[in-house]
Formats: structure tokens, C-alpha cells, sequence
């Protein structure tokens, strides 16, 4: 299974970025969505998703906001804003160019 530190750089961002484009979620939830899409490859640990989140935050692309879980827990909600959005896209346009020069890499070397 993927760790966080087999992710390419920058990749932990989009992957964050596209689980809160969905529907606004709190950390765990978040970790536990980008797991389960994800077929068990990638766990995304504490110590590297809370830096991520706050940093997003910090950066104007995720907005957090006080909420409960279905639990009945107190948590923070992350939800896209109208810059994050377009921080999605450039992301997004971006790991497009990346794995499809890699895949030619990959495909093309013997």
C-alpha cells in the first residue's frame, strides 16, 4: 500500500483538493474517502493530511468551518472555495500532463 511519502510531490494537494470538491468533509472522512476510492492503495496518514489541510487552508483553497459528525463528534468541515476551485483545475490540468508523460516513459523504454 501507497504511503504518503511514495505520492509524487504535490499530489497529496489534488488528491485532497477533488475528495472536498465532492462535498465539504472533515479530515478523517477525507482520509477515509480518498482510501476507500481508491481501493486501499492510498492511506493518508494524520501527521500528513492535518499539515495539508491547515496549509490549504492557509493558502485560501479550503475554508473550514465548525460542524458535527454523524457520530455526534465536533469537527472541522473543509469546503472548496471559488479559489480553490480554480486551484483544482490548474491540479488537475497538471497531473494530466505529468502521468501521461510518465506512462509514455513507462511504455516506451524497454
Amino acid at each position: 500500500m501507497s504511503k504518503p511519502s511514495d505520492l509524487i510531490q504535490g499530489t497529496l494537494d489534488l488528491l485532497i483538493l477533488k475528495t472536498v470538491a465532492l462535498e465539504p468533509a472533515h479530515g478523517w472522512a477525507i482520509a477515509k474517502r480518498i482510501q476507500q476510492i481508491s481501493r486501499e492503495a492510498l492511506q493518508i496518514s494524520q501527521g500528513s493530511l492535518y499539515p495539508a489541510l491547515h496549509r490549504l487552508e492557509q493558502q485560501g483553497w479550503l475554508k473550514a468551518q465548525a460542524g458535527v459528525t454523524r457520530t455526534g463528534r465536533e469537527a472541522k468541515f473543509y469546503a472548496l472555495t471559488a479559489a480553490g476551485r480554480k486551484q483544482l483545475a490548474r491540479e488537475l490540468e497538471h497531473w494530466e500532463r505529468l502521468s501521461n508523460a510518465i506512462g509514455l516513459v513507462v511504455r516506451e523504454v524497454p
